[in-house]
């Protein structure tokens, strides 16, 4: 069980939700995932993202599988984990974490959101507190994250 933030390109002329909406409308649970077919730009952004995270954040793994690209942060303060479809993204963080230890995995998720807002387009929102990540709070999601992972 994880925490997730989900990021995704709106599309011209919708919301957010809107866009959300349109993606969520065709989803087939028992369909396979469809396979990662990233455009020139969209690999670019990724570069982008990898490189700046490397570089603000500290150091992370990546992988590349069928589905997405995946950073995960190595070391202190744990892992957060961020995977890449081009058109959207999603960033867990596991549900074992309270008090300080969740502020500082909050902060981390945010800032790595931020990032890729920054260099892709993407939009993110953290549904589990109800904030869009570039303006959020991310004490608020600390509170959930720790709430949660004390009850579990």
């Amino acid at each position: 069980m994880t925490y997730d933030i989900t990021l995704v390109r709106v599309q011209p002329g919708l919301t957010l939700q809107e866009t959300l909406d349109s993606f969520n409308d065709g989803f087939d649970p028992d369909a396979d995932l469809p396979l990662l077919r990233l455009t020139d730009t969209q690999r670019d952004e990724w570069d982008r993202i990898l490189d700046r995270v490397s570089r603000d954040i500290g150091a992370v793994d990546s992988e590349e599988y069928l589905y997405s690209l995946t950073l995960e942060t190595v070391g202190p303060p744990r892992r957060v984990q961020l995977d890449y479809c081009g058109d959207t993204a999603h960033i867990e963080i596991v549900y074992r974490h309270s008090g300080p230890a969740a502020l500082e995995m909050m902060e981390l998720a945010y800032r790595i959101a931020h990032i890729a807002e920054d260099e892709s387009g993407l939009t993110g929102r953290d549904f589990e507190v109800g904030q869009l990540t570039r303006t959020g709070d991310p004490a608020k999601a600390a509170d959930r994250l720790s709430g949660i992972s004390n009850w579990a």
